[in-house]
């Protein structure tokens, strides 16, 4: 399978105005990963995915999708199922002919779509002869989703798929995506929902306020500034190996382990320095979760924005 990026952001300027909605943003997306588009409300996520797929043209910077400059009407289109608002259908018809009728309004005909595909994967039963107007929302969700999957996407794009939906709903959803993933597509999902990135997705890109605060897999971000318990033979010895680490920032002893503040590096770095010296190490356990890793991200973000306004008022009164 290519490690060639399918969906890639570079640079990427959205302003509406004098306001900055995506700033100097990039990240890419790699085949068979589910990748989550995290950050607060405001922070830029569905003007990425809506430039992404060519709705709006960015101020600077570039989209491409399969190494395409993305544009509206672009052929690449053709290979990406896109959900970036609320999915939406005539209520008083089936959720079949709802599908039917977008299908040939495109132009093709029903039989070549992969149907009995979508339907499988997006698991609505008998549900899909029924009246829209006699789905709860996550089965519309899932209709959605059906209508996505007809063209056989190699990437779906979705901006918070799980809005509105009660905690039975989202396990639904988070389930498809999985089986989508399973199916061999590549998924870039937007969300504000902590929890469910860290299950549903492989990797994580971080924003705030337009620009990317963080990016990788979420074992990655979950060990970068993670408290970390260690269980070793030699406590004291091992403390004293810790402590040495620039990247540790306080060490404590906590019973028979260690509780190891990281400034920055991963769980591995404090083993292999442990090992080195002679420690054995018995267990290695992060108590940092997803929530306190964005948290954490977000703030940190907030005071560099800060910190450089402070800065750039400074300077502007000097020059006066």
């Amino acid at each position: 399978m290519t490690t060639e990026a399918i969906a890639e952001v570079s640079h990427l300027t959205k302003a509406f105005g004098t306001v900055a909605a995506v700033e100097d943003l990039s990240f890419a997306v790699r085949p068979g990963e589910v990748c989550g588009l995290l950050g607060p409300n405001g922070a830029g996520k569905t003007t990425t995915l809506r430039m992404l797929v060519g709705l709006i043209a960015p101020s600077s910077g570039t989209a491409t999708l399969f190494g395409t400059t993305v544009h509206a009407g672009c052929p690449e289109l053709l290979r990406v199922g896109a959900m970036v608002e609320q999915a939406a259908f005539v209520p008083h018809l089936s959720g079949m002919t709802n599908l039917r009728l977008w299908w040939e309004a495109g132009g093709g005909r029903l039989h070549d779509a992969d149907l009995d595909g979508a339907l499988a994967i997006a698991g609505l039963g008998d549900a899909v002869h029924r009246k829209v107007r006699t789905y709860s929302q996550g089965m519309k969700q899932r209709l959605g989703f059906a209508r996505l999957l007809l063209a056989r996407p190699e990437l779906l794009i979705l901006d918070e798929p799980t809005n509105g939906l009660d905690p039975a709903e989202i396990k639904e959803i988070r389930n498809l995506v999985h089986r989508l993933a399973d199916h061999g597509a590549a998924v870039l999902l937007s969300s504000h929902h902590l929890a469910e990135v860290e299950q549903t997705c492989s990797e994580v890109v971080v924003m705030s306020r337009g620009r990317l605060v963080a990016s990788g897999t979420v074992d990655e971000l979950r060990s970068s500034g993670a408290t970390v318990r260690i269980e070793v033979d030699d406590r004291t010895a091992a403390a004293g190996v810790l402590r040495s680490l620039p990247a540790v920032g306080k060490v404590e002893i906590d019973g028979p382990e260690l509780v190891v503040q990281l400034r920055d590096g991963r769980r591995s770095d404090l083993v292999a320095a442990l090992v080195m010296a002679g420690v054995r190490v018995e267990s290695v356990t992060a108590t940092r979760d997803l929530e306190d890793v964005f948290l954490g991200l977000v703030d940190q973000s907030e005071q560099l924005r800060t910190s450089q306004a402070g800065q750039s008022g400074q300077s502007s009164r000097e020059t006066r």
